[in-house]
């Protein structure tokens, strides 16, 4: 079989949904069998699909598809027919991952801890690697030692932990800021106590409602994303930020600060929460997978001392430690400098499509419709028309080749919005950005003339 045959057989079957994004491709010993043909033929078919960005390729692991379908953009030339254009994935950009040194580290890490891999290691973490994290957490302005730090499987692990401990205040509710990402919404399921919503929009917070909520509302914890707020992309002011610090060491409540993306921020001046916080209320959480490798699945919390026993434990039980052999691959990333010098790439690459955003979403997007204005190069949030449903406007769009996700899961049941929709910019080309909210905004407009087709019809 000629190479050509091959890759049209892959596209075929990218195209009918028989191999989703991420799926991984058989090896190229495995694919030439099935084809009949020699590696040589596929390496060949491989290489192509890869330079076409369809496929991409993990040192040591395989190739797999790339969160692109080959589903053409409808009513556009040919010159700029494209794949679908796809805002809903969230991931780092891929041509930006740092899969080749990652893979040094990785390699040093295995010579490093050869001997530790058969036992298990410390479930706070690595002394070597908190010691490291200690120091890279200084250039975000949180100072802290490394015996408060507690390495996590993801972020997403810590906050799922800290919902469910006693916090020492005693208190029993949680406060959220609405919308909020879907996993903590999930984290949030069933739990025993209140749950308040506070909304956080382009003005920021109502600080004075927070402040009711923590007088009234036997509140343990205030949950809030400080920076790059996921979904619509808003940081908080450093003023609303010293604020929050104040009104929960007022009301003895405790906050827990989702930094996932801080290193990211281009803006030397901004300062986390923590930094306003010598009392100990601010609960930091980190991390890595954003602004690295997905699939990395490490993170940080910084804890005051009435909470780390108990969150030593939960962890224990949830998973004894942490993988021994990423932590300490993220540790020789982070002594080698290369952290910092791939942390620079990425600033610059998010702050340029945040830019090319926000003036795509000003020259395509039909009046009635609201965006959110962040500098933010993962995550905006477009408010549709009140009459328009997010859901329904997602399967129109994906109809029209662009990919968007209905937002209404990142909300608590009594803030639920049924008309918002969240894009992230962060695996979308630069010169498909443009492009994609064109389609967008075309098809909200066609969406807003059959309705009002449809209510002109049932009037007459």
């Amino acid at each position: 079989m000629l190479y050509e045959a091959i890759v049209e057989k892959i596209l075929q079957e990218m195209k009918n949904g028989k191999r989703k994004p991420g799926d991984k491709l058989p090896s190229i010993r495995e694919a030439a069998e099935t084809f009949g043909c020699s590696r040589n033929t596929v390496i060949r078919a491989y290489g192509e699909l890869e330079q076409n960005h369809r496929i991409y390729a993990v040192p040591q692991s395989g190739y797999y598809v790339a969160h692109r379908s080959s589903g053409a953009v409808e009513g556009r030339g040919a010159a700029e027919k494209q794949d679908v254009i796809d805002f809903e994935w969230a991931g780092p950009d891929r041509n930006a991952m740092p899969y080749r040194d990652f893979q040094h580290c990785m390699n040093e890490a295995i010579e490093r801890y050869q001997e530790d891999m058969f036992t298990y290691s410390e479930g706070q973490g690595l002394t070597s690697l908190r010691l490291q994290l200690t120091r890279h957490l200084q250039d975000l302005q949180v100072f802290t030692v490394p015996e408060r730090i507690y390495v996590v499987t993801g972020s997403q692990q810590a906050l799922h932990l800290l919902v469910g401990l006693p916090f020492p205040n005693g208190k029993r509710n949680i406060v959220v800021e609405q919308p909020v990402h879907p996993g903590m919404v999930e984290s949030l399921r069933g739990y025993g106590g209140e749950v308040h919503g506070i909304r956080y929009d382009e003005g920021g917070m109502d600080l004075e409602r927070l402040e009711v909520l923590f007088r009234d509302g036997d509140v343990k914890f205030f949950y809030t994303v400080s920076r790059f707020h996921n979904p619509t992309g808003y940081s908080h002011t450093n003023e609303a930020r010293k604020r929050m610090v104040e009104l929960a060491q007022r009301y003895d409540v405790y906050i827990i600060e989702d930094d996932y993306m801080g290193d990211l921020d281009f803006n030397p001046k901004n300062d986390p929460m923590f930094a306003y916080d010598p009392s100990g209320v601010v609960i930091y959480v980190k991390s890595f997978s954003k602004v690295m490798l997905p699939g990395l699945r490490l993170g940080l919390v910084v804890l005051p001392d009435g909470l780390r026993e108990r969150f030593l434990h939960a962890k224990a039980v949830a998973d004894v430690h942490s993988p021994l052999l990423t932590q300490g691959a993220l540790e020789v990333y982070l002594e080698s400098g290369m952290f910092a010098a791939h942390i620079d790439r990425m600033r610059e690459i998010y702050r340029r499509k945040a830019v090319l955003l926000q003036e795509a979403y000003r020259k395509h997007l039909p009046p009635g419709t609201m965006y959110t204005r962040s500098n933010s190069g993962f995550y905006t949030t477009i408010g549709l028309p009140a009459m328009l449903k997010a859901q329904a406007a997602a399967e129109h769009l994906l109809q029209c080749g662009v990919r968007v996700d209905p937002a209404q899961r990142m909300y608590l049941p009594q803030f639920r919005e049924e008309n918002v929709l969240r894009l992230s910019v962060s695996q979308v080309e630069e010169g498909l950005i443009e492009p994609g909210i064109r389609v967008i905004g075309d098809g909200i407009r066609e969406l807003l003339r059959q309705r009002t087709e449809v209510r002109f019809v049932r009037r007459g």
